[in-house]
């Protein structure tokens, strides 16, 4: 009796699905915002996060500095997404519709990570969602060390807070550069040198005024010196209309940390497996282990337009 050929075997399954993966993988979020750090325990210890010792005279020898006390520690969390599929779609030929399948798991398997970043970002003034000295990242009274009160929040005027214009996002993008190149570490050295690396991550309601605002050469007949110092990055997971965020990540360690510990895996069980046999049923899904938090919080802005 001849077997009928489905299209589905493993191998070709596994090429579409990491086909589709790495396309949406390219077209993440986290990828730019994002330090990936491999992870090799179930929970990493952030120590690092502080300042390096600026150069010295030699003077006796050398003076060698420790660690800060300041840290965190972050689990590896396990995440999973799996599809069912029955055989009757597969004996009434469904292959093209169950390929889809597969490719739409991929891409929502490549945009979990933007998920979390996300929630990292919404949730970032909230008491819990701490950065490595113990308060919320986006916070008004940031200390550490030599370093005085900063604040990383800002409240820009704009007549209509979730509607700004462009000349409001120019002067909103003004005062966040200011801000930014204005924040030292614990030894009271600037963190930022240069504007550079610079991304504004807005909600889909701001990217026109937006993209007018960094791509224009004149705004309300006025030279806009701004144009092209930030990338523009509309983020679909943002609903607040008034708020935005200015990111740095062009340093080593940037606003946010992907805490890698296993890569996604896809397996399936189907032709030839019990559940086939028993319940007529194949399963394809994928497994990962990671976490996605908070980096320095010096290299990063909450931005929230308020009525003038």
């Amino acid at each position: 009796m001849a077997i009928k050929n489905t299209g589905l075997n493993l191998a070709g399954v596994r090429s579409n699905f990491f086909q589709a993966y790495d396309a949406a993988v390219e077209m993440a979020r986290f990828n730019e915002l994002t330090t990936r750090l491999e992870s090799n325990k179930d929970s990493e210890s952030y120590k690092f996060l502080g300042a390096i010792p600026r150069m010295r005279e030699w003077g006796t020898g050398r003076k060698a500095v420790g660690v800060r006390t300041e840290s965190y520690s972050v689990d590896n969390l396990k995440y999973e997404s799996t599809i069912e599929v029955d055989r009757d779609e597969i004996s009434d030929d469904q292959t093209g519709q169950i390929m889809l399948r597969i490719r739409e798991l991929a891409a929502r398997s490549a945009q979990h990570k933007d998920f979390l970043l996300s929630q990292l970002l919404i949730n970032g003034a909230t008491t819990g969602f701490n950065s490595y000295d113990g308060v919320p990242f986006f916070n008004a009274a940031h200390v550490s060390g030599d370093s005085g009160s900063q604040s990383n929040i800002l409240t820009p005027a704009a007549v209509d807070a979730d509607a700004p214009t462009t000349a409001e996002c120019k002067t909103a993008l003004g005062a966040a550069i200011a801000r930014m190149l204005g924040f030292v570490d614990d030894t009271g050295e600037p963190m930022s040198l240069d504007a550079t690396g610079l991304v504004v991550v807005c909600p889909p309601t701001q990217y026109i005024a937006w993209l007018e605002a960094l791509s224009a050469t004149i705004i309300a007949n006025t030279t806009n010196v701004l144009s092209g110092a930030a990338k523009i990055m509309p983020f679909s997971r943002l609903t607040d209309a008034s708020k935005f965020y200015v990111l740095k990540t062009d340093v080593p360690v940037r606003p946010f940390v992907f805490q890698d510990r296993e890569p996604l895996e896809f397996a399936e069980q189907a032709e030839g497996s019990s559940e086939q046999f028993m319940r007529e049923k194949y399963y394809y899904g994928v497994r990962a282990r990671y976490n996605v938090t908070y980096g320095y919080w010096q290299y990063a802005l909450s931005c929230d337009f308020t009525a003038a």
